[in-house]
């Protein structure tokens, strides 16, 4: 999939960790899981247990209520990071598109790296106030 430097490269584009040291950055790519999917598999389903974030390496993925798309998440996007913050279950579905391609992160690797890092937490609160404003506006 990505070779260690490719995979630190990537991480560093993503919006919510785009501002973070690069310690931190060599430290949770590392910990990512990657992850492989076929095209029209359903990544995880509306209703359902989730404690984790997936960030698309290559493919795209649809965000989706029934019948009803959310969003068409592509390269260097992310989906489902409601789950890493809420014990909620899954708000939505998420179906590829065609094969993908993903990093997942989950609740537990994250809240270790929050442990050690605190400004993580500081960057997503910033992502996640920019994504509620842009909604907002629509």
């Amino acid at each position: 999939m990505l070779t260690s430097v490719d995979r630190l490269l990537f991480v560093r584009r993503v919006p919510i960790f785009k501002e973070l040291r690069d310690d931190f950055i060599v430290r949770l790519a590392s910990v990512m899981n990657e992850l492989t999917f076929p095209s029209n598999h359903a990544i995880f389903r509306q209703g359902e247990e989730g404690r984790s974030l997936y960030i698309v390496v290559s493919g795209r993925v649809k965000v989706h209520i029934g019948e009803k798309k959310l969003a068409e998440v592509d390269k260097g996007k992310y989906f489902g990071e409601m789950a890493v913050f809420d014990t909620q279950p899954r708000s939505a579905s998420a179906t590829t598109l065609e094969p993908c391609e993903c990093l997942e992160l989950t609740q537990e690797q994250l809240y270790d790296a929050i442990e050690e890092t605190p400004e993580i937490a500081v960057n997503i609160i910033r992502e996640l106030s920019r994504l509620i404003r842009k909604l907002n506006e629509k």
